[in-house]
């Protein structure tokens, strides 16, 4: 493996929590970015969690990096050991000058996947993957892959693939996804990382942070509103990876996908935004899920938000003792 960790944890921006580097020594800066600035990614773990024979590893989306407190908690409470990966130019591993979020192959995080699970694999029996949105994506084309390997390459287990809300599938109709691929396409083989000017009406930084109407404290350089750009060579890798899992991907561990029962893309705000997802199509979430692999259970959650542990108490309450309730019925005991 060409990636390397540092040789010692230190103290993470959350209490209770350290963080070690990954260094992603193949990775190269992309046009536009200083070329003496270094691309690494950063694994974060919950210390007091550490003994547990089990893991979890978090994988955040888009405009995001791992700040979720009270998900490590419930995970330490059900006995595994939480981690936390913050990709390449995100959050922790964001480095000035770089391009937020920026990357040309979806298949390239998987250089930090490697690095991260086979590192938590040193400490724990096995690993059990959650991802968000964009992460969600970036997860299930790195698992299937990794399961397609495995009488060659035994990587560390991953006994189960918990996905939050995730992005399979690109929202609005197949004749706009459709015409639009060879445009982005094309915009992406000659300028990557041309900016693409999209709509952003601020609704869903405005339902989460304290400051504005919502409940959560985070750190809006790395979470902004508006979010980085989005840039060309980037979308045309999500839409490679949209395609390969309209394909169908061949998953073999047992799989939960859960989102909102509700869309709402309205332009006005309404207090309503605060109980729907905001971001993606929650209908093509729930039919694409059944593309991911053999044995794929989909929970629908009313009154969730884009991130769903991030809605209304109540609401992340049914989220939790969904994902128990599957844990419970799906993933094999701790050993010992």
């Amino acid at each position: 493996m060409s990636e390397s960790v540092e040789g010692s944890w230190r103290a993470d921006v959350l209490p209770g929590f350290s963080q070690t580097t990954i260094e992603l020594d193949e990775a190269e800066p992309v046009i536009g970015e200083p070329e003496d600035v270094e691309v690494v990614a950063t694994l974060v773990r919950q210390t007091r969690s550490l003994d547990a024979a089990r893991a979890l590893l978090y994988v955040h989306g888009w405009n995001d990096y791992f700040f979720q407190t009270e998900l490590a908690d419930f995970f330490a409470d059900h006995g595994f050991a939480f981690y936390a990966l913050d990709l390449r130019r995100y959050g922790r591993s964001l480095r000035p000058g770089q391009l937020g979020g920026y990357i040309a192959d979806l298949d390239d995080y998987h250089r930090e996947l490697d690095a991260a699970v086979g590192l938590i694999g040193e400490s724990h029996d096995s690993v059990t993957l959650m991802a968000h949105s964009t992460g969600g994506l970036i997860a299930s084309l790195w698992a299937d892959q990794r399961a397609s390997q495995a009488e060659s390459e035994p990587p560390t287990r991953v006994d189960g693939l918990i996905l939050n809300s995730p992005w399979l599938d690109l929202q609005g109709s197949a004749m706009v996804r459709t015409l639009g691929t060879p445009i982005i396409a094309s915009l992406a083989n000659r300028r990557p990382t041309a900016v693409l000017r999209l709509p952003e009406s601020g609704f869903y930084a405005r339902s989460l942070h304290a400051s504005l109407d919502g409940e959560w404290e985070y750190d809006q350089e790395w979470k902004s509103s508006p979010g980085p750009g989005v840039r060309a060579g980037w979308l045309q890798a999500v839409l490679r990876g949209h395609h390969r899992v309209a394909a169908g991907l061949s998953l073999r561990c047992p799989i939960l996908v859960m989102c909102s029962t509700k869309t709402d893309f309205r332009r006005r705000w309404d207090e309503g935004l605060r109980r729907a997802d905001t971001v993606l199509d929650v209908e093509q979430i729930a039919s694409r899920a059944t593309k991911l692999g053999r044995l794929v259970t989909v929970a629908r959650i009313e009154g969730g938000m884009h991130d769903l542990v991030l809605s209304a108490p109540e609401v992340r309450a049914e989220v939790y003792a969904q994902m128990a309730r599957w844990m419970a019925g799906y993933l094999p005991p701790a050993e010992g």
